[in-house]
C-alpha cells in the first residue's frame, strides 16, 4: 500500500510540473514485512485512495472550494502517514529495501526543494540546509552503504546509485541504440527517439547499400530519413539531469560530514566529477556549502582525504566566488601547513590550490602574510633540484604575490630580494618610493646582507638627489646599510656613490637642511673606505682628485668639530682611520693636522659621551702618535681636565666591565713618547699610579678577564706604568716610584704574565730604565762616609724613604754590582728585585721583542759603570751563558746580536774558567759570529769582530807593531 501511495504521489507531481508520465525503469514490489505492519498506515492509504478517486470522478462537477478542502485533507492524510512511518524503529524494519520505499513517498512534502534527506528512521522532524550547516546523511543512507544491502536486484555502492534511484531515470530517457541516457533525441518517420548520434550511424551503414532503411525498433520500413529534434523530450532530459546533479551534489555534501573515511573520499570524487561534467555544478557546490566544509577537511588526520579535498578545491576556486568563499575560511592557512608536507601529491596539490588562489588579487596580502608562506616558498623555490615541479609552482605563486606591494616587503624579510630590486628599478615613481621605503624600514629593523645589483644602486644614487626629503632619507638609509656589506662596494663605486657622497659632505649646502643627511652621506663614505677599495685610484669629484689628495684629507680633518653630530664625526674619522692605513695619505694626514692644529679638535672629541666617538676617536690618535705623539701629548695636557678624565677612566674600569673606550684610553698612554716629562707629571699629579697599580690588581685576580678587551687594557695599563720610568729623573716621578716599588711590580709582571708576550716585553723595558738609575741611587756603605756630603735632593728623598720605612724595612744588604746599599724601592737593584731569574726565562720567549728587552736588562749588570766581574758572577750563577747563546740559535735580529754579543765578551773576558769554556766549547757561536760580521749591520759587526779578535779569529789591530831594518 505504502509503494502505490509513493507512486500516485510521484506520478500527480510530475503531470503538475508539466513533465510526461513515463514508466519507472525498475520494477516495484512489496516489502517483505508489510503484514506485520500496524493497521494504521493501510487506513491511511486507503482514505487516500478514496480522496483521489473523489478527485477524478467528481472533476468537473465539483466547485473550488471543495476541491481545494479534498487536496488539503488529501495532503494532510499523506503528511500523517510519513510521520507514521518515520515514528518505526528500525528493529522492525526487515531490510533498506522497505525503508528506501518508504522515503520515496516523502518528496509530496518538498523532497527536491530541501538541502537534505529526511532522516525516515530516527527523525520524525526534518532539517533544512538553512538550519545548519553541516547535514547528515539519512540512517537509510548509512545501511545501504556500510551494509551494502540489496534492494530489487541491486547494489548500492556509490553515490550516484544512490541520486539516480531518489531522481529514477525513466525508460523514455535512454536511447534504444545506445541504451544510455541521450542528450540530443531527435524522431524518425516511426515516431521512435534516438539519440542523434547513433540514429545517424545506424543509418550510415546503409548508404551505400540498396537495403530499405528499417526502424531499428519497430522494424517499420522509412521511407525518409529525415530526423525531427524531439525538444519536449530534449527539455525533460535536460530537466532530469539538472535535478539528478544537483540530488548528487546534495548527496555528496551529505556524504562529506560522515565519519566513514571511505565514504568522504567517494563524495569528493563524486563532486570532482561533478564540477568538470558542467560549470553551472560549481555555483551549486557554492551555495550548498561544500567549498566551505572542504576547507575544513584540510586539517583532517587521512592524507588521500587532504590531498582529494585540495584538487577539489583547486576546481571549485577557479571562479571568484570560490575564491572568496575560501577567503573567509582558513583554508590558505591550512594549506601552508601543508605544503612542507613529505608525500610528494600532497605537496603539489598543495601548491596547485595555493596558485589557483594567487590568482585572485583580494587573496593576495592574505597569503603573504600568513606565517611562514612566504618563508616557505621562496625556500622551495631555491631548492629546485630537491623538487623540481614544486619549485616551479611556488616560483609562479610567488609572481602572482609580487602584485601586493606588501607581499614584496615580506619576501624581502625573508630573503627574497629581487622582487624588491626589480620593482625599485622597473616600477613607477610611486612603487619606486614604496619600495625604498620598504628597504629603509627592513635595513632599521635588521642588518639584512643585499648584494645590491648595478641598477638598483644607479637608482637609489638618482634618488639621493631627490627634492623629496622622505624619499632621499630613505635611500641614503638604504645605502648605509649596503656599503657595510663588503661585497656591494665594488658596485656601489662603479655606480658612482663616492663622488655624490663627497659632494654632500664639501659641496650640496640646503637652508634648514639637517646635518643628518651629511652624517649619512659621511657612513656610506666610510663603510665603501672600509671595505678594502684602493684609494689612490678612487676619483672624488669631476676635477680628478681622489680620496689620498691633500683636497680630500683637508677636507676631510676639516669637518671634524665638536658642535658637529657625533654621527658626522665618527664617520670621517672612520674615513681618516681607514686611510691612515696606508703610508702615503697617514703622512697627509699628520702634515694636516699638524698645519691647522686640528688635533685639538680630535682630543676633546675623546671625550664624547657617544662611546663610538670616543674610541674613533682615541684610536685614530694612537695611529698619529707614532708621527706627532709629542704634539697630542701637549695637547692632552693643554686641553682642560683631559688628563683627569683619562685618569678617572682607569678607576673606572677597575670598577665594571672593562670595555673597548678603557683599552683605548690607556692604550693612548702606553704609545705616546715615554719621555714627555708634562704628560708623565700630569699623569702622576691626578693620581694615575695607584690607579694603574690598581687596575693591575684587579686583573691578576682575574675579576676582569671576562671581558674580550682585558688583554688590550693591561698592557695599556702596564705600557703607561712603564712610561714613567724613562723620567725617572723628575724629583715628582722619580717619588712615585720608589714610594710604589716599581721594581718589585715589575719583576713580578715579568713572572706572572700569565703568557702575554707584550706585558713581559713592557715589563723588561721597565726594568732596564730603573737598573739604569741604580748606580746612581746605589749608597756607599756608612764606614765609607768619611765626611759630610752636600746633601742633594735625590739624597733627602732617599733619607726619607728611609725614615719612613726604617721600623717596617729590614738593613739593607751591600750590593757586590752597585758596590753600595741597594733595595728594590730605593735603587730599583735588579738583584735585590730578584728580576734576573726572569729576565733569563724571557731569552726562552719565541718572540724577538720580549728577548730583546730582556737582553736589554740584562745588560745593564754588566755595564762599565758597575762592578762587571761580580754583575759577570750573578748572570752565570742563573746559567745566563747557556741561555744566551741559545738566542744566537733561534734569532737572527741585528739588535739582539748586538746585546748577545756584548754578554758572551764580557763572560769571556770576566768569566771563571768554566765560564769561559762553555762559551769556547759552543759549536753555533763561531758561525754566528761570522754571519753576523759579514751580514749584520755596523753595532752587531763591531761586537762580533771584538770576540773574534778575543778567539784569535781576527788580527788584533791595536798591537803594537816594531819597526825592524834586514
Amino acid at each position: 500500500m505504502l509503494l502505490v501511495v509513493s507512486a500516485d504521489v510521484s506520478q500527480q507531481n510530475f503531470n503538475e510540473s508539466g513533465t510526461v508520465i513515463m514508466e519507472r525503469q525498475t520494477a516495484r514490489r512489496t516489502p517483505s514485512k508489510v503484514a506485520q505492519m500496524p493497521e494504521s498506515p493501510p487506513a491511511c492509504v486507503n482514505l487516500a485512495k478514496d480522496l483521489t478517486a473523489r478527485c477524478r470522478a467528481r472533476a468537473l462537477q465539483l466547485m473550488d472550494d471543495e476541491i481545494l478542502s479534498i487536496t488539503q485533507d488529501l495532503d494532510s492524510v499523506i503528511q500523517n502517514l510519513c510521520d507514521y512511518i518515520g515514528r518505526i524503529p528500525t528493529s522492525a524494519l526487515g531490510s533498506n529495501a522497505y525503508t528506501d520505499v518508504a522515503v520515496k513517498a516523502l518528496p509530496v512534502r518538498g523532497f527536491l526543494e530541501d538541502d537534505m534527506l529526511t532522516n525516515a528512521v530516527n527523525m520524525p522532524n526534518r532539517r533544512s540546509f538553512h538550519d545548519s550547516n553541516m547535514p547528515r546523511l539519512v540512517e537509510f543512507l548509512q545501511g545501504m552503504y556500510r551494509e551494502s544491502d540489496e534492494f530489487e536486484g541491486q547494489m548500492f555502492r556509490s553515490l550516484p546509485k544512490v541520486s539516480e534511484y531518489i531522481e529514477p531515470l525513466y525508460d523514455a530517457l535512454f536511447c534504444p541504440l545506445t541504451n544510455e541516457v541521450m542528450t540530443d533525441p531527435v524522431l524518425t518517420e516511426s515516431g521512435v527517439t534516438y539519440e542523434r548520434r547513433a540514429i545517424e550511424e545506424y543509418f550510415k551503414r546503409f548508404a551505400s547499400s540498396s537495403e530499405t532503411v528499417s526502424c531499428p525498433v519497430t522494424k517499420m520500413p522509412l521511407q525518409s530519413k529525415t530526423l525531427t529534434s524531439n525538444a519536449s523530450l530534449k527539455s525533460v532530459i535536460a530537466e532530469w539531469t539538472m535535478r539528478n546533479e544537483a540530488m548528487r551534489i546534495r548527496i555528496a555534501r551529505t556524504a562529506l560530514s560522515w565519519s566513514s573515511e571511505a565514504m568522504v573520499l567517494e563524495a569528493i570524487h563524486e563532486l570532482m566529477s561533478l564540477v568538470k561534467l558542467r560549470g553551472k555544478n560549481r555555483e551549486q557546490m557554492h551555495k550548498i556549502g561544500v567549498t566551505r566544509f572542504l576547507a575544513r577537511l584540510l586539517d583532517n588526520h587521512n592524507v588521500q582525504i587532504r590531498r582529494s579535498a585540495l584538487e577539489l578545491l583547486c576546481l571549485l576556486v577557479e571562479d571568484e566566488e570560490g575564491k572568496d568563499i575560501i577567503g573567509k575560511t582558513k583554508a590558505i592557512a591550512r594549506t601552508i601547513k601543508l605544503l612542507p608536507s613529505n608525500g610528494t601529491d600532497e605537496k603539489h596539490a598543495a601548491i596547485s590550490f595555493l596558485l589557483e588562489l594567487s590568482k585572485s588579487q583580494s587573496l593576495l596580502e592574505d597569503i603573504g602574510s600568513t606565517a611562514g608562506s612566504i618563508l616557505i616558498l621562496t625556500t622551495m623555490k631555491i631548492n629546485e633540484s630537491d623538487d623540481p615541479i614544486a619549485a616551479l609552482k611556488a616560483g609562479e605563486v610567488l609572481k602572482n604575490l609580487e602584485n601586493c606591494s606588501k607581499n614584496i616587503k615580506y619576501m624581502a624579510e625573508n630573503g627574497y630580494l629581487e622582487p624588491l630590486q626589480s620593482h625599485l628599478v622597473e616600477g613607477s615613481e610611486e612603487m619606486q618610493m614604496e619600495m625604498v621605503s620598504y628597504l629603509s624600514e627592513l635595513v632599521l629593523e635588521q642588518e639584512l646582507n643585499i648584494d645590491i645589483s648595478g641598477s638598483t644602486s644607479i637608482v637609489l644614487i638618482k634618488m639621493v638627489h631627490s627634492c623629496n626629503t622622505v624619499m632621499r632619507k630613505a635611500a641614503l638609509d638604504v645605502l648605509v646599510q649596503l656599503s657595510s656589506h663588503r661585497p656591494n662596494s665594488k658596485t656601489l663605486v662603479e655606480a658612482g656613490v663616492v663622488l655624490v657622497m663627497v659632494e654632500e659632505l664639501f659641496i650640496r649646502k640646503v637652508d634648514d637642511e639637517p646635518l643628518i643627511y651629511k652624517a649619512m652621506a659621511a657612513a656610506v663614505l666610510a663603510n665603501v673606505v672600509d671595505s678594502g677599495i684602493d684609494p689612490d685610484t678612487t676619483v672624488v669629484n669631476k676635477e680628478g682628485h681622489v680620496l689620498t689628495s691633500k683636497y680630500s684629507i683637508y677636507n676631510f680633518v676639516h669637518m671634524l668639530k665638536c658642535f658637529m653630530p657625533d654621527e658626522l664625526n665618527l664617520s670621517v674619522i672612520r674615513v681618516l682611520l681607514s686611510l691612515t692605513a696606508q703610508a702615503k695619505p697617514l703622512a697627509a694626514v699628520v702634515s694636516v693636522v699638524r698645519e691647522n692644529h686640528r688635533g685639538h679638535s680630535i682630543v676633546e672629541l675623546m671625550s664624547s659621551r657617544t662611546e663610538a666617538l670616543g674610541v674613533a676617536a682615541t684610536r685614530l690618535l694612537i695611529t698619529l702618535s707614532a708621527h706627532m705623539g709629542h704634539t697630542i701629548a701637549e695637547r692632552l695636557c693643554k686641553t682642560q681636565g683631559q688628563p683627569r678624565r683619562l685618569v678617572r677612566s682607569i678607576i673606572h674600569a677597575g670598577r665594571a666591565a672593562i670595555t673597548e673606550r678603557h683599552a683605548a684610553s690607556v692604550t693612548l698612554l702606553s704609545r705616546l713618547p715615554y719621555r714627555n716629562v708634562s704628560l708623565n707629571l700630569a699623569l702622576v699629579h691626578e693620581g694615575a699610579v695607584p690607579a694603574i697599580l690598581a687596575g693591575i690588581e684587579e686583573m691578576r685576580n682575574g675579576a676582569a678577564r671576562r671581558s674580550r678587551h682585558a688583554v688590550p687594557y693591561v698592557e695599556g695599563l702596564v705600557g703607561t706604568l712603564v712610561r714613567l720610568t724613562a723620567t725617572l729623573y723628575n724629583p715628582d716621578v722619580l717619588k712615585a716610584a720608589m714610594d710604589h716599588d716599581f721594581a718589585s711590580v715589575l719583576t713580578d709582571l715579568l713572572a706572572r704574565a700569565a703568557g702575554s708576550g707584550e706585558v713581559r716585553r713592557l715589563a723588561a723595558v721597565g726594568l732596564e730604565n730603573l737598573s739604569y738609575h741604580s748606580i746612581k741611587l746605589s749608597r756607599p756603605p756608612p764606614e765609607d762616609e768619611s765626611r759630610p756630603k752636600k746633601m742633594t735632593i735625590l739624597k733627602r728623598l732617599k733619607d726619607a724613604r728611609v725614615h719612613n720605612h726604617n721600623s717596617k724595612n729590614p738593613p739593607l744588604n751591600i750590593c757586590p754590582v752597585h758596590r753600595g746599599m741597594c733595595s728594590p724601592a730605593t735603587t730599583f737593584c735588579l738583584l735585590e728585585a730578584g728580576a734576573v731569574e726572569g729576565l733569563l726565562v724571557c731569552l726562552e720567549n719565541d718572540d724577538a721583542r720580549v728577548v730583546d728587552a730582556a737582553l736589554g736588562a740584562l745588560c745593564t749588570l754588566v755595564d762599565d759603570r758597575v762592578d762587571v766581574e761580580k754583575g759577570v758572577l750573578a748572570l752565570v750563577e742563573h746559567d745566563a751563558a747557556r741561555r744566551v747563546l741559545a738566542v744566537l740559535r733561534q734569532h737572527r735580529e741585528n739588535s739582539l746580536w748586538h746585546k748577545c754579543f756584548s754578554v758572551v765578551e764580557k763572560l769571556l773576558v770576566h768569566g771563571d774558567d768554566g765560564c769561559v769554556r762553555e762559551v769556547t766549547g759552543d759549536r753555533m757561536l763561531p758561525t754566528a759570529l761570522v754571519s753576523a760580521f759579514q751580514r749584520g749591520d755596523a753595532n752587531a759587526k763591531q761586537a762580533a769582530e771584538s770576540i773574534l779578535r778575543r778567539l784569535h779569529k781576527m788580527p788584533d789591530y791595536s798591537a803594537t807593531y816594531v819597526s825592524m831594518e834586514f
